[in-house]
């Protein structure tokens, strides 16, 4: 009896008009039950409307994921905002729709599907799930897909979808996120993420195609529709027969007595490093146990993203030393980013920032093209890129060295969509990042890449130990010879985004309407670029040089003593993020002078121009 109550009052629910008195929140709470066929996200909302919750229906009904720097990305869960199974599906249907414009080939191409191993119990919703209702969507319309039968990491997708000659790709992923968060990240037929026109579009697509066809929910399609292919030992193989272009050690590689540990974060990485290691030669890296295997609740991180340093790298550091390994290589758990640490003589660890750790890769990068070039090979069609908030040690080495430094805007996306105009145009791009620990060595994927980048440092260690150095020494003759960049990178946290608008709008308008601030406390201001307005004091036409970016906010800083400063938000988290870098010459090697210097500008920007207790700010915790 009590059963059939219940599912009186479902059924009153499902077909009741909603009168909460907001017409836009009744029509989406409709739309919702009629659509879901997720049991547990399709309660979470008739929960919600049992007990009258209206202020969280209409945060999660009444408004949609935009495109930021890695896709559609929000928590798991109900909701048009979140992720779950039937805002997977209406993004895919607006990809087919849009990508059916694009492409009269797309039904011979095809499409990738890849994931990684998140999920959440409450909402059923995993990243392997996601990834079938992507597929059944396309299955359903008679697309080719090629969706892989395991997790991989997340520069496969790329990889593939330009290997298979696919129109584009998917990778179910949020990344190092934290565990409540998931992601849909889009990679065109190039291999590059999409930049926009094609994100607003494809927005678009998805508006105009929220119902769900029928069909897009068969996600038996993905066992039974002979159009369903698993490139998986394919890709894999190509991928690490393709590693070896950015080999060049082997031999040594396959003698060294040094060790290392590799830490997967709980994520993809383990097995892929493995092999990775394998194709340069070396043993396979000593894997920290309790974090090898996939497990969606990162249960020995505080968060899962190596950047926060050794806080979250205990476990590898202290199997480490137990190993007797001098280096430490921890991807995260989508294993398209890097953190390297590296025992000092005085027993402790070394984290290399991202910053520091390009300065190492730049080096070496363009040292292997020297010593392996033939004869007629051009040092001036030789690239290195870096995004806007990186640190300028490329620049500093290319222009001694002879090849082109250029720079993006945040977000390997920009990254990933400029090499390839380059490669197009004869160009050679030999190393590309960004300072959140994002590389990519060589070309043959368009997006960073973890599980080459951990072999190309092993291989890096190993050649300098011959000449008996470290990582850590390597990198001070770096900056003795293309001078010292001392950078540091931090956020707050800040969830209100009106806040977020106030300090920037702030910026904009300081002393009186549209004029940017001259000092920042004691330090002179030289110029000033924003990006969101396309403003840049420093041009002739005092128009920016990259693109305009209206939906995020970043102002950089130059000042007058060869510091620049960059204010950003987040493509991803709610975070104001700000990195502040010291440029020297060779000449100026009083790196105490340098960091003094820095840590008091830094003060000054936070409690200038962020003032964190006025605005709430959370300090990140360390």
């Amino acid at each position: 009896m009590a059963e059939n109550a219940e599912g009186d009052l479902n059924s009153n629910l499902l077909h009741a008009p909603y009168h909460t008195g907001d017409a836009q929140l009744d029509t989406a709470i409709g739309q919702w039950l009629r659509w879901d066929k997720n049991p547990k996200t399709k309660e979470q909302i008739e929960n919600l409307l049992r007990n009258g919750m209206n202020k969280e229906l209409r945060d999660r009904l009444c408004c949609r994921m935009t495109f930021g720097t890695a896709g559609l990305r929000s928590a798991m869960g109900a909701g048009f905002c979140y992720i779950n199974d039937l805002t997977v599906i209406q993004s895919t249907q607006g990809m087919y729709k849009y990508l059916e414009r694009c492409f009269s080939d797309f039904k011979q191409r095809g499409f990738v599907v890849g994931y990684d191993t998140r999920g959440q119990v409450t909402s059923s919703c995993s990243s392997q799930r996601l990834a079938k209702l992507t597929a059944a969507v396309l299955l359903a319309k008679d697309v080719p897909v090629y969706l892989f039968s395991r997790y991989v990491p997340t520069p496969f997708v790329p990889y593939a979808v330009q290997k298979l000659k696919a129109v584009a790709g998917v990778m179910i992923t949020a990344s190092h996120n934290r565990k409540e968060d998931n992601g849909y990240k889009v990679y065109w037929e190039t291999g590059a993420q999409i930049t926009s026109p094609h994100d607003k579009e494809i927005l678009k697509c998805i508006e105009e195609c929220v119902e769900p066809w029928n069909g897009s929910w068969n996600d038996n399609l993905v066992d039974t529709s002979p159009l369903k292919k698993d490139p998986l030992q394919d890709i894999c193989s190509k991928y690490m027969e393709d590693l070896k272009k950015i080999c060049f050690h082997r031999e040594l590689n396959s003698k060294t007595t040094l060790k290392f540990v590799h830490s997967s974060f709980h994520g993809v990485g383990h097995d892929y490093v493995q092999k990775a290691f394998q194709v340069f030669g070396f043993k396979p890296p000593i894997p920290v146990p309790e974090q090898k295997d996939p497990d969606p609740d990162f249960s020995t991180v505080k968060c899962p993203n190596p950047e926060e340093g050794e806080s979250v790298l205990e476990l590898s550091l202290r199997l480490a030393e137990k190993e007797n390994a001098r280096v430490v290589v921890a991807t995260d758990p989508d294993a398209d980013r890097l953190a390297v640490a590296e025992l000092q003589e005085n027993g402790h660890w070394k984290v290399f920032s991202g910053n520091e750790l390009a300065a190492l890769f730049g080096w070496w990068m363009f040292d292997c093209w020297k010593k392996s070039k033939s004869g007629n090979a051009d040092v001036k069609n030789i690239y290195m890129l870096a995004t806007t908030v990186s640190s300028k040690i490329l620049k500093a080495i290319a222009l001694k060295e002879g090849f082109h430094f250029e720079e993006t805007l945040p977000g390997f996306k920009w990254i990933g969509s400029r090499i390839k105009d380059l490669l197009e145009s004869g160009k050679e791009v030999l190393f590309a990042f960004e300072e959140s620990i994002g590389f990519l060595c060589g070309t043959s994927v368009l997006d960073k890449d973890g599980v080459s980048a951990a072999a190309v440092v092993a291989e890096m260690a190993t050649y300098l130990e011959t000449m008996n150095l470290t990582l850590k020494q390597q990198l001070v003759k770096v900056y003795e010879k293309y001078g010292y960049h001392i950078s540091k990178t931090s956020y707050f946290l800040c969830y209100d985004p009106n806040t977020i608008k106030r300090i920037f709008e702030r910026l904009r308008n300081f002393d009186s309407p549209k004029e940017y601030p001259k000092f920042c406390g004691t330090f002179a201001i030289l110029h000033t670029r924003d990006v969101t307005t396309g403003y840049d004091s420093s041009q002739p036409n005092k128009k920016s040089v990259l693109p305009v970016s209206k939906n995020s906010q970043m102002i950089t800083f130059t000042f007058q003593n060869g510091c620049v400063a960059t204010l950003r938000t987040s493509g991803t988290e709610p975070k104001i993020k700000y990195y502040a870098e010291m440029c020297a010459s060779p000449d100026q090697s009083d790196t105490a002078l340098l960091e003094e210097e820095l840590k008091k500008l830094i003060d000054a920007l936070i409690e200038n121009f962020l003032e964190p207790s006025k605005n709430g700010l959370i300090w990140r915790s360390v």
